[in-house]
Order: C-alpha cells, then structure tokens, then sequence
C-alpha cells in the first residue's frame, strides 16, 4: 500500500493505492476530511478495429450507504443514475477525454464509487482528482496528470474545496481541472461575478491544482505500472496526398457555402465523390480515406482562420449571427418564447405552479426541494434527422443543467415570488450552441410569464483555433458548424449585463492558458452585451401581471404557534378548508401560508377562514362570543375559534350578579370587550364594560347612537347596542 497527503485549503488531501480493486489497471482512493472516492481505471486487452473514436465510458456512483442513509421509496436499492450523477460522470470525462493519445482505441471505462460522504465536502471533484490518479498509477498511456478543485468566493476571498455551507454563501461555485501547465476544464455558476474575479480564481485554482498534479506524480513513480507504448495514427504519405489532392479545392468550396444544410449537403457529395473514386474491394483504404477526409476538413478550418484571418461563413471573429425573438406566441402557456440566433432556434416555456409542485431531490447529503427547473429537449427535427424519441440522454441533462445554473441567480426568492417554476426548452433548429440559446430564451420566457427577474440573462459560446506548436490562437465568438466540430475549445459563458452567472470550458488540446481565457472571457462579455440588447427588443422587463391560466397565490404570515390550528388533527381542518374553497394551500414551517386558486373570490374566502383560526385577540376590541362553559365563577366565552376568555361574574352585568346561570346559559352569544391579555395567554372579558358605555348621559332620555360596527368574521354585523336575545335570534 502506499499513500501521499497534501494540504489543499483547510483539510488534507490523501491518496491511497495498493489496498482496495487491486485488481483494476489503475485504483486510488482520494479522501478529503470524511468523503472518500475509489476510483478505478481499466482497458480491454485487445484494440477495436475500425473505429474512429476513443472508445471511453465514465461512471460516477453515489450509494446512500456512504451517508449512513436507506433509500427513499419502494425499492430500498440504487436504480437509474441521478442527475448528480450523471453530471459528476460528464465532470470527469470532460477533462481526462482530451489527453488520451490520439490513436488509443482499446475500451476504456473510469469508474468512481463514493464510499463515504461527510456533510461538508462534495466528492465531484476528489472523483475528478481520483480518476487522473488511477490513470496515472494504470498502464495506459495518458499523457497528462489532470486533478480539479472547487473555488468559492467569500468576503473577496478565494477559498480552495469550500464546504456546502460555504458554498450557499459564495458568490462564486468554480470547479476547475486541468495539468501542471495548463487548464482544461471550467465548470462554474456565479452570482454577478465579473471577469477579473473569474480570472483570479482561476489563477488561484491552478495554483493548488499544481501541487495536487506533483503529488500524484511522485506517487505514481513509485507505485505506477510501466505504460504501454502510445499508438499512432500514421497514413502512407503517397495515398494521404492522392486524396488530399482530389479533395482540397471541392472541399474548401463546399465548407465556404452559407447555410448549414447546403453546406453539408456539398461536403458529403465530395465525399461520396472520393468513396466512389476508389475500388469497392479495397475496404481498408476506405476506410483510410475517411479519416484523410475528416483532416483535411480539419485543416481547411484552421487554414482559413490562422493564415487568411477569416471564418468560413465570412464572418468576423467577434461577430454574432443575426438575431430575431419573439415572446407571448402560446396562448396557453403562462409564459414562451422564441430566441432564433442564425440556425438556432429555441421554443422556452414557462410553467408556474405551487409549492405542491416542487422538486424533491434525494442526494447523499440529504434531502432538498427545488422551486425552479429547467428542461432541455433535443428532437432529431432540429437538425434534420430521423430518430427514435427517448428520454433525456447525458447530453440533454448537461445541456439543462448548465441553462439552469445560468438563470438561477436572477430568479426572485420564494417570499417575493411565491411560485414553482418550469422552463422548457424544445431546440427547433440546432447549429451552434443550443445551450445559451435556451437561456436566452429561458430569460425572455420567464420576463413574459411576468416572473419579475432582476435582471436578463444570456449566453454566448467561444471556440478557439489554437496552433500548439507556435502558440499562435483565435477566438471566435458565436461558434457554428465545423468551428465546433473541428475547434479546440466550447467556451460558454452566460450573464447579465453586471457579471456572469455560468462558465462552462471543454477542450479538445491538452490545455489551454491564462491568456486565452482572458481574452476569450472579454470577448463573450460584449458578445454576451450585444445579445442581450437584441432580446430587450422583444421584451425589456418583465410584465406587470401574471398570465390568466396561471394559479394566483397569496401568502399570508401566521404565528408560528397557530401552524397547528390551520392543519387540525390528521389535517381534518386544512382539508376542510381546501374542500370549501378548491384552493392549494401551502403552510411553511416559518409560518408563511401560500393560497394559490385560479379565481380571486375562492382565494379570499380560504384566506378568511385561515385568519379566523389564527387571529389574536386584540386588547380592547369587542367580540361576538359563545358562552362555551359556566363556572359558579363566570362563564368562558369562546372569542374566535379554538380561543377562550373568562367573563368573571364580576363583569357580566352592571348590578350584582349571584347566579351566573341566571343571566347566560351555554350556547348564548354575547358581545364582551377584551380587558386584560397577560403573558400566558390568559384573556379577561367584560360585558360591563360595554353596558357602561351605553349607559345615557345626564339629562338624555335615550342612550346616543353608536358610531361603531363590529364584525365577526363569518357572522351578521351587529352593533354593541345589541341586546342578548337580539343577538341570539
């Protein structure tokens, strides 16, 4: 067994190898305080024969056993990967994809297990760190360490690993990967932060993750396995330049024509022309001539944007695509609209319901609900193919997720805005990045179902064209077509005009530096402020009302201690009251109650009774009461539901009463005035009091009028003049 443990922010970081899955090709466990991470690494013995890609396959596990927890539901066992899950796999493919040689095509699967889960630090990012540990320490012959580390912002300082307690403070939730000399991969949700601040705590995560990335090394000097020679992808020199010679003109024309499908259209019509030029028996040469084929394509691109200093649509590099939008074109849905940028086209609607409709997440470290979710929906239509529909796949659940890290920081909180909220997106037409066109939509979406955000949001990807060997780069904002297929980098940055709210990095190089993120991320802020101009043309801000079709809420504050009055015993009294009115009612535990009807009037009358079992008994004011119980010392009169006061014999009437009974009987109603509230709770009453007041003054035949009407909630209107048998019929 061997171990190494570094310092990295406020806990120590330990790995650990030779005890656990020694049977695996590379193992490590990473812990950091009480969260553990096995993470495994593995390859089939024998290479797949004609393929094109690397054929990698990443696993992230999270079993409730790690905190001490029995699944929820029915079946008391893991099912389908969650979406934490599924999200923390894309983590750590994203970064260790890029540095595997180019010719590697043996089956390779990255495993992560969490053994143990504390309440204070994520496993992400230790499963990002195991699984650039377990490749190290494995015979594969990768070509970089590559580690992450998380970076939060608090009180303007960067803190490395913040806990989740930490991070709910944190205007900044950075997860970062990369080698000892370059980054890799960016993955962050942001609360206005702006891009200085982006930068230096990118400066500050690759400070750590260059101590991370030494420890590993020396490690796997001592307890890795040799690596296997790294394959290569050579073709014969005379048959690379044959096709090369019959392609390069048609190919170069054809990548150059405006419009996605055309251009396609041509670009496959060279290929089937140069499939066609060769004979049908010589089926290793085909397949040769297609991967000839997909570099030269590769290199018509970078040709035309490092030497002629162009793109291939003729656009220049910080110029975005033209952009129209739409809003209010569904009738029905309480909110929608339609962001088109080029041949990029994103229907969003936005649903809004109640409390009763929030999500509830189940995750190692507990339980939580979300308010606000977003769904992204790829159909095979958006890009002219023919597919089966199914569930969402990796890629949709990435998709949204980033969208919904974007927007999330401008959504109002719940005691502003008391609904749940859905926005889907539906891509109708895909070139380019489908992701910021859905938060842009998203954002114009929300603004028309009148959810009143503080500010719009919108997003925009960059691209890279890099030359490694002489450093010299472009960044192209807008990124379309083969500039995403054959790029080096998908940089998506999304915000509002104050800062950026969501950073998403992938790249295809084995790292880019400090340099190209500081220009890409100035070059997305006035992409990103051109866009958002163009959306304020649709629509500036927010409508002043809610849709129609959408449920009204209202919200009330109760006492924390009448919580249980409003839900009765079982909850016989808030089911009652939803079965008179047909409303939803929602009670929190800080006593904010939601009421949410599709008419006013129903709303009103839910909110009435709710008062009426919550009201407190005001010092002074007069109360139509029932006589309850008759004691030999007064009668307890019931002032409002479930609440009590004594009528001393003292206070009944105005002459001396003897015999309680022969002025009230149980089930009279009687106007008393309240006298005394004492810090127990305990009320006084009096209806001499009132008596007094209707007294006639000196040289009056008939006592004055009163001025005053008093109403019980839910009664006829009486005045204090009233008498007993008055009041009782």
């Amino acid at each position: 067994m061997h171990t190494r443990a570094i310092t990295i922010g406020r806990n120590s970081l330990s790995l650990e190898t030779g005890k656990l899955a020694k049977q695996a090709d590379g193992s490590v466990v990473v812990r950091y305080g009480d969260t553990m991470v096995l993470v495994t690494a593995c390859h089939a013995s024998n290479m797949r024969e004609g393929i094109d890609f690397l054929p990698l396959t990443v696993d992230y596990r999270e079993y409730t056993y790690a905190s001490g927890r029995i699944p929820g539901g029915f079946f008391k066992r893991e099912g389908k990967p969650t979406e934490k899950e599924i999200l923390s796999s894309r983590l750590i493919d994203r970064p260790i994809r890029p540095l595997f040689p180019s010719g590697w095509r043996y089956e390779t699967q990255v495993i992560a297990l969490v053994l143990s889960a504390d309440t204070e630090n994520d496993s992400d990012v230790l499963a990002i760190t195991g699984a650039g540990a377990a490749l190290a320490l494995s015979e594969i012959p990768f070509l970089k360490t590559v580690v992450a580390v998380r970076v939060g912002l608090l009180d303007g300082e960067y803190v490395i690993n913040p806990t989740y307690e930490q991070r709910r403070r944190s205007r900044l939730d950075l997860v970062v990967a990369g080698s000892a000399d370059a980054i890799s991969m960016v993955e962050a949700g942001a609360r206005g932060t702006t891009e200085a601040e982006m930068m230096a705590a990118l400066e500050a995560g690759h400070e750590a993750i260059k101590q991370i990335v030494a420890t590993i090394d020396d490690l796997a000097r001592e307890a890795g396995r040799p690596k296997l020679p790294a394959p290569k992808k050579e073709h014969a020199h005379d048959f690379y330049r044959e096709v090369e010679e019959k392609i390069r003109v048609p190919l170069s024309e054809a990548m150059r024509v405006r419009g996605k499908l055309e251009s396609y259209e041509r670009v496959d019509q060279v290929f089937e022309d140069l499939i066609a030029s060769l004979p049908e028996g010589e089926i290793e040469r085909r397949v040769e001539a297609k991967q000839i084929f997909k570099e030269v394509q590769e290199q018509v691109l970078r040709e035309e944007v490092l030497e002629a200093g162009q793109r291939l649509d003729g656009r220049a590099f910080n110029e975005i695509r033209p952009i129209w939008s739409e809003v209010g074109g569904l009738p029905r849905a309480h909110g929608s609209a339609v962001f088109t940028r080029g041949e990029t086209q994103a229907l969003v609607t936005v649903t809004l319901g109640t409390g009763e409709d929030q999500q509830k997440v189940e995750l190692v470290d507990g339980e939580t609900y979300k308010r606000f979710m977003l769904h992204y929906n790829f159909p095979p239509f958006s890009v002219g193919e023919v597919a089966f529909l199914r569930g969402p796949g990796r890629r949709e659940i990435g998709h949204g997720a980033l969208a919904e890290r974007a927007l999330l920081p401008v959504i109002p909180e719940e005691d502003v805005f008391p609904y749940t909220m859905r926005v889907v997106s539906d891509i109708l037409e895909a070139n380019g990045s489908t992701s910021m066109a859905t938060v842009a939509g998203g954002s114009l979406a929300l603004m028309d179902a009148g959810v009143p955000l503080e500010e719009p949001v919108a997003g925009v990807a960059m691209g890279l064209i890099l030359d490694e060997q002489s450093g010299k780069f472009a960044v192209l904002t807008d990124i379309a077509g083969a500039e995403d297929h054959y790029g080096d980098m998908d940089f998506k940055v999304a915000g509002t005009k104050s800062g950026i709210t969501a950073l998403q990095m992938d790249i295809k190089v084995s790292g880019i530096t400090i340099e190209i993120m500081r220009t890409a991320l100035e070059q997305a802020r006035e992409g990103r402020l051109f866009i958002l101009d163009k959306m304020a043309e649709a629509i500036g801000e927010p409508r002043a009302s809610i849709s129609g079709f959408a449920p009204r809420i209202v919200a009330i504050k109760i006492p924390v201690d009448r919580i249980r009055d409003v839900i009765g015993p079982g909850g016989k009294t808030i089911r009652g009251i939803i079965e008179k009115t047909g409303v939803k009612i929602d009670v929190e535990d800080d006593g904010r109650v939601n009421v949410a009807s599709l008419d006013g009037e129903s709303a009103a009358k839910a909110i009435a009774m709710i008062e009426e079992l919550t009201a407190v008994p005001e010092l002074h004011k007069t109360y139509l009461g029932k006589v309850v119980r008759i004691a030999d010392f007064g009668a307890f009169i019931e002032i409002l539901p479930g609440m009590d006061g004594l009528l001393h014999v003292s206070e009944i009437a105005l002459h001396r009463v003897k015999d309680v009974r022969d002025e009230l009987n149980e089930g009279d109603q009687v106007l008393v005035k309240v006298i005394n509230v004492d810090p127990s709770g305990k009320i006084r009453l009096s209806r001499k009091a009132l008596l007094q007041e209707q007294q006639p003054a000196e040289g009056e035949a008939t006592p004055p009028q009163p001025t005053e009407r008093h109403d019980r909630p839910g009664g006829r209107p009486y005045h204090p003049g009233d008498s007993k048998h008055q009041v009782r019929k």
